[in-house]
């Protein structure tokens, strides 16, 4: 697709403009919404190039940097809605919810159709596969499965990580995950594949952290990976808890990601997050207090510079569109097929038909 085409397609649909050398985002550093007069920390051979402080509300259907999925992992039970992202007291919340079951429907994110499922929940992402080697931080809360109560075990899965859409053919991952099996469990993996979306224990690299005498339901902790082309190293509060060298038997990812958060619920066999699932009680959350993103100096292609869109390939936008309403195009195939296609419905009620029509626009495919 042309520039231009594009530019005309997010214009359609309301989105935010396809930023290049023309129309480039503010060159100020730190990009996002950092709060204003803070010294932020330094770390040297990094540059601070992202904060996001919470402080008020995004709205992610015209943020230039975050918006929203409309996924749903197959082997969990939520299904993520845009509502279920929540704004508050200077913090972010991914709230878990039971509902009226969402009914069986096209996913952008999963660039394919996700089930029916009995709960909903969120995930925040960056618009783009813009981001790569860099220091990567977040101070979080992990949710506690009923109210007042930071003891008791259930089931979930909390996160930070950093990942390539779509994984069909580079399957590229970096995690953090807080579960629920206990009130000191910290996860952390690597996955590298070609030309699958089918998870198998060949493609995953896990080590697993206790902390000690921290509950990290009852407060903020900070959770970090620091990922270089030499390898990766996850810190916890500031302290080392986990490496992937470049021995290991999975490759150290090469290729740039999307940043996203989010909190699911496994299934009802509860195999991964926490056997004790029973015990959770809806509403549940999670909450985020900041987060922020240090390039590293060494990077010399991402992100792009002024967080335009000039750096990235033909490869970076393959099928990563997030959700109906982000005025992204699916460009690609899966197996020769093309994506379903969704409505953005926010459009749909505010313009009627007209807007129906301007919604359905931008799903354009090569």
């Amino acid at each position: 697709m042309q520039p231009s085409s594009l530019r005309l397609l997010l214009s359609l649909c309301g989105a935010p403009p396809l930023l290049g050398a023309s129309a480039a985002a503010s060159s100020t550093l730190p990009h996002g919404h950092p709060r204003q007069g803070v010294s932020y920390p330094s770390r040297p051979n990094f540059t601070l190039w992202l904060v996001e402080e919470f402080d008020e509300a995004l709205d992610l259907d015209t943020d230039p940097v975050w918006t929203w999925s409309d996924g749903g992992l197959g082997e969990g039970q939520v299904r993520f809605v845009k509502e279920a992202i929540q704004f508050r007291d200077g913090k972010m919340r991914l709230v878990a919810s039971r509902g009226e079951p969402t009914p069986q429907s096209c996913s952008h994110a999963e660039v394919g159709v996700v089930a029916a499922k009995n709960l909903t929940s969120g995930e925040m992402r960056t618009r783009y596969n813009m981001f790569r080697y860099g220091f990567y931080e977040a101070s979080m809360r992990a949710p506690s499965v009923q109210p007042g109560d930071t003891q008791s075990n259930g089931n979930y899965v909390s996160t930070m990580f950093a990942y390539r859409d779509a994984k069909f053919k580079h399957w590229r991952e970096i995690d953090v995950e807080v579960t629920g099996d206990a009130n000191n469990s910290m996860t952390m993996n690597v996955l590298h594949a070609e030309d699958t979306s089918l998870w198998s224990p060949s493609i995953q690299a896990t080590q697993e952290y206790k902390t000690v005498g921290v509950n990290v339901r009852e407060g903020f902790n900070t959770y970090a990976f620091e990922w270089l082309p030499s390898g990766i190293t996850w810190y916890f509060n500031g302290e080392v808890v986990g490496q992937h060298g470049p021995d290991a038997a999975l490759p150290v990812p090469e290729l740039s990601t999307k940043i996203m958060m989010n909190l699911w619920i496994f299934g009802p066999d509860y195999a991964f997050g926490g056997p004790e699932g029973s015990n959770n009680r809806y509403p549940m959350h999670s909450e985020y207090d900041w987060f922020r993103f240090y390039k590293w100096d060494g990077d010399g292609a991402y992100p792009c510079a002024g967080m335009t869109t000039t750096c990235l390939t033909q490869d970076d936008v393959y099928l990563s569109s997030n959700n109906p309403c982000d005025g992204i195009a699916q460009e690609g195939t899966v197996a020769g097929s093309l994506p379903c296609e969704a409505t953005c419905a926010s459009q749909e009620q505010e313009g009627g038909a007209g807007s129906t029509a301007a919604a359905d626009a931008y799903i354009v495919f090569p």
